[in-house]
């Protein structure tokens, strides 16, 4: 027998990265950042994390808002 008791709470890891990741494809590497903070916010979300939905909603508008940003600064500058 384990001298730890067995834990019952329910983890947010996959939940807290995507939420990183999601926050930086807003400003770094969208393209890049962004599915990866999706697709760690569906597993979070199909193992019942209960940050899931926040950060499913922060990885989907980090990543579209970022896209968007870079594609004006790329008009900027070489425009």
């Amino acid at each position: 027998m384990s001298d730890y008791p067995a834990s019952n709470s329910s983890s947010s890891t996959f939940s807290i990265i995507a939420i990183v990741l999601g926050g930086l494809a807003l400003l770094f590497l969208p393209i890049f950042l962004g599915p990866a903070a999706i697709v760690l916010a569906v597993i979070a979300k199909s193992k019942q994390e209960k940050l899931a939905p926040v950060a499913l909603a922060v990885s989907i508008l980090g990543t579209v808002i970022g896209v968007i940003l870079g594609v004006i600064v790329g008009i900027a500058a070489f425009a």
